[in-house]
């Protein structure tokens, strides 16, 4: 992409940065004081580097998250717009499967609408274009983490970092959008009884599908469409939630029903 040496080796060591807190699952630094904090582009190259290994040592790619998308978790995280990672079969839980804690290390929740595709996105669409794409829709609690200590991060940090990525879970209900309206939805997470996240599907970007349409075009700008049978993430309906361990969440989202996360009690390393 036109960097200099120095900055493809900024690059290249912000990846090996990350790539050793997966391996010791210990947080690193931020990525920030290798790349800079607004350099949006080179972030991105380090999340293909941090892909390109992963896929390497036998994960496969389902989809796109999209994150930063309520004004909730703007607030909570420090950063003021969306951006983009990328799912992979060894981040998905099926609904109500143990997922161990101890694969997580600074783990959090996030409610949001997942949008599974049955057409390539190859082009600049209309909204009717767009939904025309969506298979269907399922609830999902996305379970978003950091590699970056103590979450300090910045644009560049979280989307170096996978866009903060950790696991996901998808409800089993499966609507298409004739059957409901993504922006009209509300939301609800419950932990050990207690509500720990509410929402409404218009704090996504006024509209998950405006999300959707975000991601389309900014994959798109990148030469990496969506594609027929991605598992898209739309962002959070509401604020994040932390998780503890032996934890079990449950979200409800109107329209598309439950989904349920549940965690290990962690502490068996």
């Amino acid at each position: 992409m036109g960097h200099d040496i120095s900055q493809q080796a900024a690059i290249k060591e912000a990846a090996d940065r990350l790539l050793e807190a997966y391996a010791t699952h210990r947080p690193a630094d931020p990525i920030r004081t290798l790349i800079g904090a607004s350099d949006i582009g080179a972030a991105y190259e380090v999340q293909q580097w941090i892909i390109a290994s992963r896929v390497e040592a036998g994960a496969a790619v389902v989809g796109r998250k999209i994150g930063i998308t309520s004004e909730a978790v703007m607030r909570q995280v420090g950063v003021d717009q969306p951006d983009f990672g990328v799912l992979l079969d060894e981040m998905q839980y099926a609904d109500g499967e143990v997922i161990p804690y101890d694969s997580l290390l600074q783990p959090r929740a996030e409610v949001e609408v997942a949008f599974v595709l049955d057409a390539d996105i190859e082009s600049d669409c209309d909204r009717d274009a767009l939904r025309s794409a969506v298979a269907y829709a399922s609830p999902a609690i996305e379970i978003v983490d950091s590699r970056v200590r103590d979450w300090d991060i910045t644009i560049a940090d979280t989307v170096a970092d996978n866009a903060s990525s950790g696991a996901f879970v998808l409800g089993n209900a499966r609507l298409t959008l004739d059957e409901f309206e993504p922006k009209a939805v509300t939301m609800s997470l419950i932990g050990d009884g207690e509500e720990l996240s509410s929402g409404v599907g218009a704090a996504c970007l006024g509209d998950p599908l405006n999300a959707l349409a975000w991601l389309a075009a900014t994959a798109l700008d990148l030469g990496s469409p969506l594609r027929a049978g991605d598992i898209i993430l739309s962002g959070a309906l509401g604020p994040l939630a932390p998780i503890n361990p032996g934890q079990t969440l449950t979200a409800t989202i109107t329209s598309l029903g439950t989904v349920t996360a549940k965690f290990s009690q962690g502490g068996t390393e």
